[in-house]
């Protein structure tokens, strides 16, 4: 009998279509049992193929057991094992005991983490579920309704859809969000999201034991914190309160797209989505945002409002408990009445504060079967009430305060009616008739019209009038004797100091107390009364940069209020003299520290990661999330001021040029900004758009890491500035070498080459090319989001002059100095 051979074709067809079948026996595995522990190599995989479950090294020296996306292109981990206990080699495994527990062993003796309080199982079996969750459950139970452990119990940093976030208040599980404490290390950060179950709960963004930022109640469709809830179409959002659980969740009306709510190392609440192209992960909503984010800027009884300048004001019937510090924009001392409440006679009423996130409710009192005017008529029986509104937005439930009402902002749309007390003789009398009732509310309703129409007749007569002055809080250090008037200018409610008061505070603008000097002029350090500090600038009679400039800063500046931007306090116009005057920053600007040999080494890897994260966010507040959209012009390290926590603020508006809403560029004839981080396009054509300020952030980015600046300082290729050099060593694989000397050995080389990369993507030739901010916050805070690869910078050389590298060769003349500079050039 003849034995036939199979053609060597058909030998190697049957080896490709078995190849995946052979591939996961030896990598990959469906489940988990006590006799087949998981080593370093193999893998679990969700049936769906979603998600994997195996070990990995986010750095060189740990290896952990996690889970993270099987679909997507960039490593993203979802879930960690042992975040705060990792494996020092590859010797590690993971097993699943008889009784139900999943144990990881270093060297196949040392337990570094177990499944603790898991319940005990007769048959067990682990796996990894279509929707991330790591299971123990009996091997015979398909009904999926109970786990002896799953992962879901215990998150990291990241909130998958179908997880809850919230109390089981039956076994006192407290599932939260906890961020990694860098980008290459999983262990627990400073960061954590969480529940508050007191009053009316509600979840909180902590750094330590320090409240950052609140979502506000639930009120029956969103937070009361994030208005913007109600326009995301494509997720659905559940709430539960009763007396077993208290916890948020989220899902996805479409299951093929992939979202997920992190809590990232820089403090960042952040929902991203993955999308197919460009393979990314995106930025769809992030919080805090915006300084109105913050837990009671404005204090109790007062209200924020990010639109408004300043930002914080308060509540009918209230004042300033510290008039000066509210002139000088610190409100967080909060309001106080003008007139005691009077509950033993019934005199008492309310105002409305309309859309409104309401206060804080951790001491509120919740009763869901009473409508508004029960509500009403309950608070006003309790003489400790302070406000009430509704619980559910669709007119139902009651919460009271009886405590004062703290981080209480406003929003533009989206927000809830807030009732709150205040005395009689606080009530205008449009107020006074809506809280009363009967035949008596159509008697006065043809009065109330009259007046209200007298009211505004009188207010638009009296803004018309105020236009023409610059606005300051009646205070003794704010006086307006010289009547500085400018048809032009807006409505500013700026203060404005009295010039004897800035001469006395710094001592007739002595030398010792000056600070430096810049194109506006010099920078004098002043102590008022009070024992605040004060940084005066005062526009120097031989300043380029004149009164058009001051203007500019002066009314900008003066509408724009972010942690990473410098507060201005007030003005001073006296004659000739143009002063402003701003929060002083005791550590000076970044410059001072940067290019100084021996101050640079005050600036650890930490500080450098924490300026560059806050010159960024402050810039996306510019470019974005601010009510005007600003572009600097002007963005350069000596321009960067540091406070005493060496926090970055970014100064000097004198610049600066607001965007319309549907502009995207602007091309101007004046050429101004200081070269060496002037983008091409302006330094050669005059066009200018957020791409510039990206540009030049790029610059700073990669003088930051380096302490030297892009200008003036040569290479061992006599040819290269600071792009250059910065570009030949990132071709070379060498961009670590780019880092300052004096920055410690200590530094996560992953997180510098991704700073590094993004200082090269913000400073490529066309501005198409370059990221915008939100991109850039995104890619700076993301340790797993994959960067595209940069392509050469715009300005390559400086042989005393930059030139472009593209193959026009057109060059630009050097400025002498670091000063801002303004070029006029013939079109």
């Amino acid at each position: 009998m003849r034995r036939l051979s199979p053609s060597p074709f058909l030998l190697l067809l049957l080896l490709l279509l078995c190849a995946p079948f052979f591939s996961s026996l030896t990598t990959a595995s469906d489940t988990l049992t006590p006799d087949s522990p998981l080593s370093d190599g193999d893998t679990i995989v969700s049936a769906d193929g979603t998600f994997v479950l195996g070990f990995f090294a986010p750095n060189p020296n740990n290896r952990y057991v996690g889970i993270w996306y099987n679909k997507v292109s960039v490593p993203t981990y979802v879930w960690v094992a042992n975040r705060n206990a990792p494996l020092l080699d590859r010797n590690g495994t993971l097993s699943l005991t008889a009784n139900g527990t999943l144990v990881i062993t270093a060297n196949s003796s040392t337990v570094v983490w177990s499944s603790s309080g898991s319940s005990t199982v007769a048959n067990p079996v682990a796996q990894i579920l279509d929707n991330g969750n790591f299971v123990v459950k009996d091997v015979n139970d398909d009904s999926m309704q109970f786990f002896a452990w799953q992962s879901f119990d215990h998150p990291t940093d990241t909130l998958l859809p179908g997880m809850k976030l919230g109390w089981n208040l039956t076994s006192g599980l407290n599932r939260n969000l906890t961020a990694w404490a860098s980008l290459t290390d999983p262990s627990s950060g400073p960061y954590t999201m969480a529940m508050d179950v007191l009053g009316d709960p509600q979840i909180f963004l902590w750094s330590g034991s320090t409240r950052t930022w609140r979502t506000g109640p639930w009120n029956g469709v969103r937070f009361s914190g994030i208005p913007e809830m109600k326009t995301y179409s494509m997720f659905t959002f559940q709430f539960v309160q009763n007396q077993d659980e208290v916890y948020y969740t989220f899902g996805l009306k479409d299951p093929s797209i992939i979202s997920r709510l992190i809590v990232n190392q820089t403090g960042s609440t952040q929902r991203l989505v993955w999308l197919d192209q460009p393979r990314q992960w995106n930025l769809f909503w992030f919080a805090p945002k915006d300084q109105c984010d913050d837990v009671s800027p404005c204090g109790p009884m007062g209200v924020c409002n990010p639109n408004d300048s300043p930002i914080c004001d308060c509540v009918q019937g209230f004042v300033p408990k510290y008039p000066t510090n509210w002139a000088l924009r610190d409100g967080t001392g909060g309001c106080i009445r003008k007139t005691p409440l009077d509950c033993r006679n019934g005199t008492d009423g309310f105002v409305l504060v309309s859309e409104a996130k309401l206060p804080d409710t951790s001491s509120s009192t919740v009763d869901m079967s009473l409508s508004l005017d029960q509500c009403k008529a309950k608070c006003l029986g309790n003489c400790s009430c302070t406000g009430y509104a509704n619980a559910d937005v669709n007119g139902t439930g009651c919460i009271i305060w009886t405590t004062q009402l703290t981080d209480l902002r406003v929003w533009a749309f989206g927000g809830q009616d807030l009732y709150v007390r205040v005395a009689a003789a606080d009530l205008s009398p449009m107020t006074e008739q809506s809280h009363h009732s009967g035949t008596a509310a159509t008697i006065v309703i043809p009065v109330v019209l009259g007046t209200v129409l007298l009211i505004s007749v009188a207010c638009f007569v009296l803004k018309m009038r105020r236009k023409k002055r610059v606005k300051f809080p009646n205070s003794a250090s704010f006086t307006n004797p010289y009547n500085y008037q400018d048809s032009d200018s807006k409505d500013l409610e700026l203060p404005l100091f009295d010039l004897n008061t800035i001469v006395a505070v710094t001592d007739n603008f002595s030398a010792k107390n000056k600070l430096g000097e810049g194109g506006f002029g010099p920078v004098f350090m002043g102590t008022l009364e009070d024992g605040q500090q004060i940084a005066v600038k005062r526009l120097a009679k031989t300043s380029v940069q004149g009164t058009t400039e001051f203007r500019n800063e002066m009314e900008l500046i003066a509408k724009l209020q972010h942690r990473n931007l410098v507060r201005l306090l007030g003005c001073c116009i006296h004659g000739e003299e143009k002063m402003l005057i701003y929060e002083y920053m005791p550590n000076k600007s970044l410059d001072v520290f940067l290019f100084d040999r021996t101050k640079c080494a005050l600036l650890d890897w930490k500080t450098r990661y924490g300026i560059i994260m806050g010159i960024a966010r402050g810039l996306l507040y510019l470019h974005q999330d601010s009510r005007l959209r600003i572009i600097h012009r002007d963005l350069k390290a000596s321009n960067i001021l540091l406070d005493k926590e060496m926090n970055p603020k970014i100064s000097d508006f004198g610049m600066a040029r607001i965007f319309g809403g549907d502009e995207t560029e602007v091309n101007t004839r004046k050429v101004v900004g200081t070269y060496g981080y002037m983008s091409p396009e302006y330094a050669m054509d005059g066009v200018f758009s957020v791409k510039s300020d990206v540009f030049s952030f790029g610059v700073l980015v990669l003088e930051i890491i380096s302490g030297k600046k892009n200008r003036g300082v040569f290479f061992a290729k006599a040819d290269l500035n600071l792009l250059g050099h910065a570009w030949s060593m990132w071709k070379e694989g060498t961009s670590l070498d780019l880092i300052d000397e004096s920055v410690s050995p200590k530094y996560s080389g992953d997180e510098a080459l991704r700073c590094i990369k993004v200082g090269l993507l913000c400073v490529q030739e066309r501005p198409e090319d370059r990221p915008t901010m939100s991109s850039v916050v995104l890619m700076l805070g993301s340790g797993s989001a994959l960067l595209p690869q940069p392509k050469q910078p715009g300005f390559v050389s400086t042989k005393g002059r930059f030139e472009y590298s593209s193959s026009t060769s057109k060059q630009i003349a050097s400025s002498v100095n670091e000063i801002s500079v303004t070029m006029c050039e013939g079109r």
